[in-house]
């Protein structure tokens, strides 16, 4: 029998880490292939998401379709349940935001470049977030 001491060591099990929070977050904005999440998300090898994927569909909290065609074509979706995890989500983006805030504050030298005006962050966007 498993036993947590506190809820959020559940929800940290289930999308804590480095990654899980980042495609839960690009998954809301619709369905995508793993292309286009591997292009997103800087840093992470095609390995990884896909084991990432694999266990945030395991725990129920996102979808994969498989075409029946060649070349293979799967795709990812939240599912119902999914979407739930976007609160929190939401509160992670906004505290690290008050976060970045204060750094700057404190003098240390950091950029959100999704606060940035279009034009300075679109070579940024372009290798990025295509």
């Amino acid at each position: 029998m498993k036993q947590y001491h506190m809820g959020i060591e559940a929800t940290l099990e289930i999308i804590g880490g480095k990654w899980k929070s980042l495609i839960i977050c690009f998954l809301m904005s619709g369905t995508k292939r793993t292309s286009e999440l591997q292009r997103n998300i800087k840093g992470i090898s095609q390995k990884v998401l896909i084991q990432q994927l694999r266990e945030l569909e395991k725990d129920g909290l996102v979808s994969r379709y498989v075409y029946q065609q060649m070349p293979p074509k799967v795709e990812y979706s939240l599912t119902e349940y999914g979407v739930t995890a976007n609160s929190i989500v939401d509160v992670m983006c906004s505290w690290g935001k008050e976060n970045i805030k204060m750094r700057q504050q404190q003098g240390e030298n950091i950029v959100l470049l999704e606060d940035k005006p279009q034009e300075e962050s679109s070579v940024w966007k372009r290798t990025n977030f295509s």
